[in-house]
């Protein structure tokens, strides 16, 4: 591949330069690095069907494969409350009920085999199919997604299958305290009532029925609501008039209403809250409010703040609260972001029960002193240099790029947002880094979340201030549940 023998010439030359600057220099910090090359990211051939399809294509001739990734107008944010897990179902059952022409176990046969993939899945804000096939395959198996994506049948058997997996992972939700941890934090920071807290229980996957999931696809599933996207050993032209040939007959659709758009979170509940765990001998703790989203003009200041503070084994974080404190088993954190609404801002780490509140003192300090202690020069140009090493790495495939391209796509962003980004972390001053910190990390505004037993702690929680207890009790399924 074109990329990875870019990247060993690349590694090579930079070797070589560096070879004679170990004899000239006396500390490792007197190093001087060439400039980084110039990484030129493929750009996707892209077109829009008459049905409304948005077709984005990529040729890779490294070997006779062919993927197929989809991306639907969707997601489980959109679920009414009392059916979560609505959304998750209709992605599995959508492939393993199979269609109108074949069966799922028979539509399993005839992928096994051709050595062929077919997936479907929905997560919180989009739906997503793919496909994988060799090159001779290509028309069969596109026929076969097509066929997937249009005409699924939702068998109830394979419902109830797939409600009983459901089931039995609430069953186990209680048993991991990173877990807990992760659950509960999100709720809180984001309110129980948002959808992007939510979280399934028996009655509300009991509730879920295989009208509802025919009506889900009838609602979301239109060409106008589809990102379609093409990588592999093919030539273009052909694999646009094949796709035209397969997708071309299905009629538009209903463009997805305004009205389903879900309101930003707004606000974060702050305080203590307390969850009562006694079966392990330690704490899980998390610290934090909302975050950002992408979009945010300040966003690359962000990155590289998240870099110093919390993204690696040289951060902040690590370096003080783990390494010089001994507090931490492990520890991390930033700000995070998402593509269309605001991320959650979180640190967290787990400790000895009896050094709880030391973390958590530890904690609120380092966050304190992101504006106490305001990111040098050195920090800044240290994570920025990380971030710029790296940056190669996250799109080091033809396959990788083209799924970057199409979630910029869905979300909005400009095509060329990969670009964008690492001439943004390069312009990023101290300045602007500090003013992120000031902005955007609110310590005394915090959500702090504990998870651990109930004796054995240096300190009663009390002492930041009022606690919330958090019941995480399971309640019982009703008689007859689960299918």
């Amino acid at each position: 591949m074109k990329i990875r023998i870019t990247l060993c010439l690349t590694a090579a030359l930079l070797v070589g330069a560096l070879v004679p600057s170990f004899g000239q220099v006396s500390k490792v910090e007197e190093l001087k690095y060439p400039p980084l090359p110039e990484f030129k990211i493929p750009v996707p051939t892209r077109l829009v069907l008459d049905n409304g399809v948005i077709l984005m294509v990529l040729e890779d001739h490294e070997l006779p494969l062919i993927n197929a990734s989809v991306l639907v107008r969707t997601g489980s944010r959109l679920e009414p409350a009392g059916k979560v897990g609505l959304a998750g179902l209709a992605g599995t059952v959508m492939r393993t009920g199979g269609t109108k022409t074949m069966p799922g176990d028979q539509l399993d046969d005839y992928l096994e085999n051709r050595a062929a993939r077919v997936e479907t899945s929905i997560g919180t804000s989009s739906g997503g199919a793919s496909m994988s096939c060799l090159k001779k395959d290509f028309p069969d198996v596109l026929r076969v997604l097509a066929d997937v994506l249009r005409n699924p049948v939702f068998e109830e058997t394979k419902l109830a299958v797939a409600k009983n997996r459901l089931m039995a992972a609430i069953a186990r939700q209680n048993d991991d305290p990173g877990d807990i941890l992760s659950r509960e934090f999100t709720e809180i920071v984001y309110g129980n009532d948002s959808p992007y807290a939510r979280s399934e229980t028996y009655a509300s996957v009991s509730a879920v029925t295989r009208e509802d999931l025919v009506e889900w696809h009838s609602r979301y599933y239109h060409p106008s609501a589809m990102i379609l996207g093409l990588v592999g050993d093919f030539k273009t032209d052909e694999a646009v008039a094949l796709v035209k040939q397969v997708f071309g007959d299905w009629p538009k659709g209903n463009v997805i209403p305004a009205s389903t758009k879900v309101p930003e979170p707004s606000s974060v509940a702050s305080g203590v809250y307390y969850v009562e765990k006694n079966d392990v001998n330690q704490s899980s703790i998390a610290m934090g409010h909302l975050g950002i989203r992408k979009d945010n003009p300040d966003y690359y200041a962000v990155r590289v703040l998240n870099e110093l503070f919390g993204g690696s084994m040289g951060s902040r974080l690590f370096s003080n609260v783990r390494t010089k404190k001994g507090l931490a088993y492990d520890v991390g954190g930033g700000i995070g972001s998402e593509w269309d609404y605001a991320g959650v801002f979180e640190v967290a780490m787990t400790t000895k029960t009896e050094t709880t509140a030391a973390a958590i003192k530890a904690l609120q300090e380092e966050a304190k002193n992101l504006t106490a202690q305001p990111p040098t020069e050195a920090e800044v140009a240290k994570a920025k240099a990380s971030i710029l090493n790296s940056f190669i790495f996250n799109s080091d495939s033809i396959a990788e790029i083209l799924s970057q391209q199409m979630v910029f796509e869905y979300y909005g962003y400009p095509l060329d947002w990969l670009s964008r980004y690492r001439a943004g972390i390069e312009k990023v001053t101290v300045e602007q880094v500090r003013a992120a910190a000031a902005k955007y990390i609110t310590p005394d505004r915090v959500a702090i979340l504990v998870v651990g037993p109930k004796e054995g702690m240096d300190q009663p929680l009390s002492t930041f201030g009022k606690v919330t207890n958090v019941d995480i009790t399971i309640p019982e399924p009703a008689a007859g549940s689960g299918g």
